[in-house]
């Protein structure tokens, strides 16, 4: 019980103590606002977070789907192929170390000044490919030596020992991949926002650059505590796919 109560005791002094310095020091509203103006803010403006966290979300899992599908492929053949690890290695590390928000504008153009979401979902994309990649070479050349020796011993084929040993041995490598690239993607797709955010894109990203502009910090914080909350509950729900798939993968 204690265990469970202590973040809540935490974040409950920290509120207290924040509200409280706000009101003693007469903290103008526009530089730091208390959490009750926070509060207040989220509850008038919960409709719109609300959309606007959804077209985040539906953004950033676009993303996670297409850098899924790429890293796989990808991982695939640089497993089965050294030649094929050796080319894709060093284009996948520089995807990983360049800033998105660098290329950002350059996609924005690629993708068409009247589709800002294409931009997104593909900065999004890039941003989550090497977690996955990394996950699944790494996991695909994981298979235990003896297990390899014995398919050996038997004559198995290429096809089924990528089948039957390699890709389940490469499964709690895949979900936590994916786990640490949801969190990503979400990000990925907020930077995103920052520079191609217009139009139709208007998630999480496009309401903290508007309330920035009208100087309504408390509408900020009220945008980045729901953005929060939505990366904390992707988090979690991946999360328990993990604990799930493991689940399985030991009782297979």
């Amino acid at each position: 019980m204690a265990a469970a109560l202590a973040p809540i005791v935490l974040i409950a002094a920290l509120l207290g103590a924040w509200e409280i310095a706000c009101r003693a020091l007469s903290v103008p509203s526009y530089v730091l606002p208390p959490p009750s103006a926070v509060g207040e803010a989220l509850a008038a403006d919960w409709k719109g977070l609300l959309a606007s966290a959804w077209n985040t979300l539906a953004m950033a899992l676009q993303a996670l789907v297409v850098a899924s599908l790429a890293a796989q492929l990808a991982a695939l053949g640089a497993a089965l192929s050294p030649t094929v690890h050796r080319a894709l290695r060093p284009l996948a590390v520089a995807l990983q170390v360049t800033p998105v928000i660098a290329i950002a504008p350059l996609v924005n153009i690629w993708a068409g000044i009247d589709h800002p979401e294409r931009a997104i979902v593909a900065l999004a994309a890039v941003v989550a490919f090497f977690p996955i990649f990394s996950g699944a070479v790494t996991g695909l050349r994981s298979a235990d030596p003896d297990l390899e020796r014995l398919f050996d011993l038997y004559g198995a084929g290429r096809g089924a020992r990528l089948l039957r040993l390699r890709l389940p041995s490469a499964l709690p490598f895949l979900l936590e991949g994916h786990k640490v690239a949801a969190g990503l993607a979400i990000v990925g797709a907020v930077v995103a926002e920052f520079v191609a955010g217009s139009g139709s894109a208007q998630g999480l990203a496009w309401r903290i650059l508007d309330a920035s502009h009208r100087l309504q910090t408390a509408r900020m914080l009220a945008a980045l505590l729901a953005l929060g909350l939505l990366g904390a509950a992707l988090y979690a729900l991946f999360e328990a796919l993990e604990r799930a798939g493991l689940k399985w993968w030991r009782g297979r």
